[in-house]
């Protein structure tokens, strides 16, 4: 298939996937309930750091601790409420491998940058700096400020882990169309973004002939991302959303989304 077949293919499944109606099941339906870009951030983060695992426990999870949180997620942890029942609560459950106690402190630690920064992560990630530094900053700054030499949660992009939490997180917050709800004007550009690497994602990555290798690190993130940069170097996680309901939503198979793809044609390769 040629590059400009494959961009009208990913096209057209942009135009019938990309649909708020199709977010659940997926943590990011959580962001829809917050207006302020500080609260969008703090329940982007748990969001984000705690989908792993199955959907329902994922749901499960970010939607005990958001309640927890309140309206008002990024207020609320600047109080410093430890002790508030609330509070306890959260510590007291775990979800799977993290501990509640890891949770807060990372969301607290987020709260306080905002605090320092402003109010908002994004000038942590702003500047001109290559944006693999500048996510470097964001982590680095969130845990520090956490108490935390290193976490599950938000792993370093200079460990070359694939930080797939972080890219979607990133894309949360800086893309902004019918199902990614923004909410940073300007310290990253939707060109900058990197795919968050998922198994549906990775398999769809080899199946387009973005890339060949077996592990689902950095080094294959910013293949991947190339791949997609090559069709739409404004945006290259553009389909990441539509791609990944197949797969995730029990009605849209893998298979399926290579007959949306080829049109029944199986070869992929991506040639001009």
């Amino acid at each position: 298939m040629s590059r400009s077949r494959l961009g009208e293919a990913l096209e057209r499944l942009y135009s019938r996937f990309n649909r708020r109606d199709l977010v659940e099941p997926d943590p990011l339906q959580f962001l829809y309930r917050y207006s302020d870009p500080a609260d969008r951030e703090i329940a982007g983060l748990a969001a984000s750091c705690l989908a792993y695992g199955r959907v329902a426990s994922i749901l499960g999870s970010v939607g005990l601790v958001l309640d927890c949180l309140g309206p008002s997620p990024a207020g609320f942890l600047r109080q410093e409420p430890r002790g508030h029942p609330s509070i306890e609560r959260i510590c007291s459950f775990r979800h799977r491998f993290s501990p509640g106690t890891e949770i807060l402190d990372v969301l607290s630690g987020a709260a306080r940058l905002q605090a320092a920064c402003g109010g908002s992560l994004e000038d942590l990630v702003r500047g001109p700096g290559p944006v693999l530094e500048r996510q470097e900053s964001l982590v680095r700054g969130i845990l520090r400020e956490a108490g935390l030499e290193r976490s599950t949660l938000l792993p370093l992009p200079s460990s070359g882990s694939a930080c797939k939490r972080l890219n979607l997180f990133l894309r949360w917050m800086v893309r902004c169309d019918e199902v990614d709800p923004g909410g940073w004007d300007d310290a990253l550009r939707p060109s900058e973004l990197l795919v968050p690497l998922d198994v549906h994602m990775f398999r769809a990555g080899i199946a387009l002939g973005f890339t060949s290798r077996k592990q689902g690190d950095l080094a294959t993130v910013l293949e991947i991302t190339r791949g997609f940069a090559r069709l739409r170097p404004d945006d290259p996680v553009r389909y990441d959303f539509a791609i990944t309901r197949f797969g995730i939503r029990r009605e849209l198979t893998e298979e399926e989304l290579l007959r949306e793809l080829t049109g029944g044609d199986r070869r992929l390769e991506t040639g001009d």
